[in-house]
Order: structure tokens, then sequence, then C-alpha cells
């Protein structure tokens, strides 16, 4: 089949695109590519569906300039692109030859560094005991907020966070096995704060599910509505975002996770800690090159200088 037939059918094009999401793991990238590819397969064929190739995605990748998009949004969608092309070479879709054209167009020079958001100590502690602890939903969001500040979760993390995960380990309570990003499994040192927090959650939360036991299973954060009361067993990902957005203007979930680690930096605990903790890509080659082994008597958490009142 060749490139052009290949994109006739619009059951063939819905066909590819969920080939491209099954060879992705992370949700939020299925998400970006199945935006992306269906973006280009529409602009695809807007304009007569031309010759699936080289100069074809070349062209679209100057339509995204054009319109407006920044460097990160175009790289973006050309990384969904050129998997596109690797999967319909891989089913033997298009010719070799054709895919490793399109893999080689160059996504968008970036100037300068991206520099994130994050919140000052006081900010943080400001931030840290602002939702009504009164309530449970109170309680909820300040365990939220203390888990991003005092682990840098990521807001999948914290949505898929389980009782089961929380436990102790040399002496100390610690987020346990968590699978974070691609799959990678660690294991997070937990402020005494952040402990604090999850435990008057969990007690109100036991106390309004008429428990008379801590939390032992499950997930950690739970939906509750206008009423206080519960009205589902989990968050999503843009929940856990909603929570923050609602106590700090313009700031997101990963500014946390930002601010965890420049608080943690600030406050000296040590660069490859900070990385262990956070889960980085690079951490396994950090551990080779170091032979860094995770400290949880003195861990990133430790430093933060943050408190419950």
């Amino acid at each position: 089949m060749n490139a052009n037939a290949m994109l006739v059918a619009a059951t063939a094009q819905d066909a590819l695109v969920q080939i491209v999401l099954d060879s992705v793991t992370s949700q939020h990238t299925k998400r970006a590519y199945e935006r992306a590819l269906t973006d280009f397969l529409q602009w695809h064929a807007d304009n007569g569906k031309p010759q699936l190739c080289k100069a074809t995605v070349q062209r679209y990748k100057v339509h995204l300039e054009m319109s407006g998009l920044g460097a990160a949004s175009v790289n973006q969608r050309l990384s969904a692109i050129r998997k596109l092309a690797s999967e319909a070479s891989d089913n033997g879709l298009i010719p070799e030859q054709i895919a490793n054209g399109i893999k080689n167009v160059p996504g968008v020079r970036q100037e300068g560094q991206r520099v994130g958001n994050w919140l000052t100590r006081e900010q943080a502690q400001t931030l840290l005991n602002t939702p009504d602890t009164s309530t449970l939903k109170g309680l909820r969001d300040r365990a939220i907020l203390a888990v991003l500040l005092g682990c840098g979760l990521r807001r999948t993390e914290a949505a898929a966070l389980q009782w089961a995960h929380i436990q102790q380990r040399d002496g100390r309570w610690a987020i346990v096995d968590l699978v974070g990003k691609r799959n990678k499994t660690r294991t997070i040192p937990m402020p005494a704060w952040a402990k604090a927090a999850l435990d008057a959650y969990a007690l109100a939360l036991a106390v309004k599910r008429r428990e008379l036991v801590g939390m032992t299973g499950g997930n950690v954060f739970v939906s509750v509505n206008r009423g206080d009361n519960i009205s589902g067993d989990s968050m999503t990902p843009q929940a856990i975002r909603d929570v923050v957005a609602s106590y700090a203007h313009n700031v997101a979930p990963h500014d946390l996770r930002r601010t965890f680690a420049k608080l943690a930096r600030k406050g000296g605990a040590a660069l490859e800690q900070i990385q262990l903790s956070l889960g980085h890509a690079s951490i396994q080659t950090t551990q080779r090159y170091l032979g860094t082994r995770q400290d949880f008597q003195d861990a990133p958490a430790d430093h933060l200088g943050l408190r419950l009142e």
C-alpha cells in the first residue's frame, strides 16, 4: 500500500492513529498525540491528501509555525507525526525510506531556556495552610498540597496514589514503589508534616465513612461534593489540577513539583537525592556515574522548611 492509499479511508486513519496510541504508555502522551494526529490528518484532507512524505511534513511544519504556535507545541506535534511514520513503516503501510525521511524533519529550534514557575518558601507556606481544615474537603485539599509540595509528585501520581503506597522505610514514612512517568518505579521520602496532613485527612475520611480503622486500601484522594460528602472513590489528574488552581491563581501542580526541588536544593539537599525523589529520566545515569544510594535519613523532604499550623 502506498502513502496516498494509506490515508484515503477515515477508518484506516482511525486505525493508524490507534496503532500510534497503542505504542506509547503515558496517558498524557496518548492525549497529546491523538490531538496532534487528528489535526494533521484534517490538514492533510483539507489540502487534497498529498503524498505522505518528508516534503508534506515540512509543509505542515511551516503551516504550524505560521499559525502562531510556539516551538514546544510545534515540536510536540512533529514528534507525533514522526511516531506515526515509524509505526506505519513497522506495520508495512509505507516504505521505510519514506518513514526515515519524515523522521528526519527537524524540529523548531528553541532559543533560550524556559524558566519554570515556583513559589518562595513563604508563598508555599501560605498555600499549604490556606484550605479550611474544619471540613473533609479542606483536609483533603491540604493533604493534596502537602504531597505535591512535600514529595514533588506529578498530578497523575497524586491521583493514582494508594494508601498502600504509604509505608515506613528506615524509620521514616515514605511513598513506596510509586509507578510514575514511563512506568518507572520509585520511593519518595515524606516529611513529617505531609504525613500529619494525610493522617488528619484519613481520620476525617474514616469518620465520614463510619469506619473504625484507618485507611488501608484504595485511592488516597477521593471526590468530595459541595455538601462535604464523598461522591467518588478517586480523583482525576484534572481534578488535582483544579484543587491547586482554586487556592493559587496561575499555579499548577507541576509548579509545586518545581517548588519542592527549589526549596529542597536551597535548604541544602543533595542534587542527586532530589533527582531520586523526582524520578527524573536521567537518574539511572546519575546513579551509575556517582554510585548514588537513596538516603532516607537526610532526604530532600527534610529540607523544605514547611510546617502545618
